[in-house]
């Protein structure tokens, strides 16, 4: 797949683009011949990874997603060629201080965004980002697959899951009749990389106590989840559109994106990878109350693997040492941008199985 002709004088929009997945995309995306708009609300954080990246393909918007009327005039104005749809609330702390916004924006903005789709009159591929936590969490050893039962202890976890539900039934129901539109939802697994500054996330929580010399408190060390460097799933996002533009059986369909099931590592392994890598890096544990934590998440990745050819190719230890190298460097005044750019490099070349 050349990904110079796959991009090229394409119309792309993106939802969610000043959040940490949204603004690696649009960098990576801007080093092709394209055009990007961008719908999201303002950064939660004034430190942020979406200062830093190449903005000279894009046109920023913000407003809230859940502004039906805003954003089918944007759509329509736009009329893109293909839809990354990120914007969510994603942190579970927040969800459960503030449901009725995770709800509104997880759930109601997927249907906005649903709606303009099929208010489109012409060809679009979209992917709507959905999360692992989608799966009601059983604890299973064998990992999840597309078709398991989808649920959530927390209001993000349900939102989600709510998101998958209303994509099938907006799908079944509506889209499939608009032979114009191939859509499907991507869910992936624990994401790190360098630029996320969000709170309540393991390497961002690290590395901002470990800049200052201080020790890092870990809630639940012996958690598992299916780690992966950014790159990864955003990898799978672009792979998922090109089958889907080649491919209609898999029109409708739900895709996990992660590693293979023995490469999921706990919370604690992370960490001790991590001290490699950061010299004097020190953590300890303690208990929180706020709010009830699965200790054991994995995802089956084989659907995507089999139909798109896909699979996470970086090791835990390299995805640390990317995402430590790059705020080390982040922290010691480097171009954020070169430092981008040397990891898609790096990513690209190790994916010549997928990319030219």
């Amino acid at each position: 797949m050349n990904l110079n002709n796959f991009f090229n004088k394409k119309k792309i929009l993106i939802t969610g683009h000043t959040g940490f997945k949204g603004s690696w995309l649009v960098h990576w995306l801007s080093r092709y011949n394209v055009q990007i708009l961008g719908i999201s609300l303002n950064p939660y954080k004034k430190l942020n990874l979406f200062k830093f990246i190449n903005k000279k393909k894009l046109i920023d918007k913000r407003f809230d997603i859940s502004n039906h009327k805003e954003l089918e005039k944007n759509f329509l104005k736009f009329k893109p060629d293909i839809i990354y749809h990120f914007a969510a609330q994603a942190l579970v702390k927040r969800s459960i201080i503030n449901p009725l916004e995770t709800y509104k924006t997880n759930i109601i903005g997927t249907a906005n965004i649903l709606h303009c789709i099929n208010k489109l009159k012409k060809k679009t591929t979209s992917i709507i980002v959905t999360s692992d936590k989608c799966y009601e969490n059983f604890n299973f050893k064998r990992g999840y697959v597309e078709n398991d039962r989808l649920g959530g202890n927390d209001p993000y976890s349900a939102s989600k899951a709510s998101a998958e539900l209303v994509f099938k039934s907006f799908n079944n129901s509506i889209l499939k009749k608009n032979k114009k539109i191939r859509i499907a939802t991507a869910r992936a697994g624990n994401v790190i990389g360098g630029g996320d500054w969000s709170s309540d996330r393991l390497i961002p929580d690290c590395v901002k106590a470990w800049s200052k010399n201080k020790k890092v408190f870990i809630r639940n060390p012996n958690a598992t989840r299916p780690w992966q460097h950014v790159l990864e799933p955003l990898s799978g996002y672009i792979i998922l559109t090109y089958y889907l533009q080649q491919n209609k059986s898999i029109n409708g369909c739900s895709f996990n994106f992660g590693p293979s099931l023995r490469e999921v590592s706990s919370v604690k392994k992370v960490l001790k990878i991590s001290q490699k890598f950061w010299k004097n890096a020190k953590f300890n544990s303690y208990k929180e109350n706020l709010f009830k934590e699965d200790t054991l998440l994995k995802l089956n990745s084989n659907k995507a693997k089999k139909k798109l050819n896909w699979k996470k190719i970086l090791t835990i230890e390299k995805t640390v040492q990317l995402t430590i190298d790059w705020y080390k460097k982040f922290y010691k005044n480097n171009n954020v941008k070169k430092i981008l750019d040397n990891d898609i490099d790096y990513y690209l070349k190790m994916r010549n199985d997928l990319f030219k």
